[in-house]
């Protein structure tokens, strides 16, 4: 089993956003970010909602310094995003890409490479890149299709794969984007199980984004809503219907129906014998 991350001990924070602001193309007029500052705890599962367009992504691509130029600063581990990228302290898993299902590689393939990524290349056959791959497969309960084409999974399993791929370096912070698009009730159920379950075994700091409520609320234990500003950052109990609204600019119950956002729903993610119970490894399509 890959060696845990530090403790959830550690005081200082995994991630920290202190005034960051950022427009593409350098606007000030129209930013796409506007004075956002925000702590991540280590050890925290934080979903991050918001409408299109709100600057969700955006802010995912400067935690993973895939772009520049805005203003305030980014921490994650305590050093900017490039500096720790080289370190590998974050796995990312991204939005479904088709070119992936397109590669003729089988699922063991995926994870293995990944799990090869910064060793020397005169050890990457070793049995220690094979077994870390092995184990990644099945903590997320993909080992029963590892020899399966990736071109051939259902959405729930190829994102069981990607998350597979994503923890094999190891990381201390794990990012995930829109990670239920494409993926039906049952495999969201599983999918928010499954994190509760990796965040308690290898004491990862998980950070969700996606515009999708029942998905944040269900596998999260701390929201922020980000719409250009943050407009809420607290435990889901606090999240209402009307900060949604706020958020969303829209009345969120005609589009979504009944939420439940409310300490129903959020016992869901804070009860530990829902937020760890191992979800089943069938086909979550």
């Amino acid at each position: 089993m890959p060696p845990a991350p530090p403790s959830s001990q550690t005081c200082a924070p995994d991630i920290e956003y202190r005034s960051v602001s950022f427009a593409y193309n350098g606007s000030e007029r129209r930013p796409v970010l506007e004075n956002v500052s925000l702590t991540v705890r280590h050890g925290e599962r934080l979903g991050i909602l918001g409408p299109n367009g709100g600057g969700k992504s955006t802010l995912l691509k400067l935690t993973l310094g895939l772009l520049r130029g805005h203003t305030g600063t980014i921490l994650v581990g305590g050093v900017d995003p490039v500096e720790a990228q080289r370190r590998r302290l974050m796995g990312y898993v991204p939005q479904r890409v088709e070119a992936e299902l397109a590669f003729p590689i089988s699922v063991r393939q995926v994870v293995s490479l990944a799990a090869a990524i910064g060793v020397p290349a005169w050890r990457r056959d070793g049995a220690d890149s094979r077994a870390r791959a092995e184990e990644c497969l099945r903590l997320v309960g993909a080992d029963e299709f590892a020899q399966r084409p990736v071109g051939r999974l259902s959405g729930g399993q190829l994102q069981r794969v990607l998350i597979a791929r994503a923890i094999a370096c190891r990381p201390r912070v794990l990012l995930l984007d829109e990670p239920t698009v494409g993926i039906d009730v049952v495999g969201q159920k599983q999918f928010a199980e499954l994190l509760g379950r990796l965040g308690a075994e290898l004491d990862l700091t998980i950070v969700v984004v996606s515009h999708d409520i029942r998905t944040v609320v269900a596998g999260c234990d701390r929201i922020a809503c980000l719409s250009r500003t943050l407009h809420f950052h607290a435990a889901p109990e606090g999240l209402t219907p009307a900060v949604l609204a706020e958020v969303f600019r829209h009345d969120v119950a005609a589009i979504y129906g009944d939420v439940h956002v409310d300490a129903h729903a959020a016992s869901q993610c804070t009860d530990p014998s829902h937020r760890h119970a191992r979800p089943g490894r069938g086909d979550a399509k």
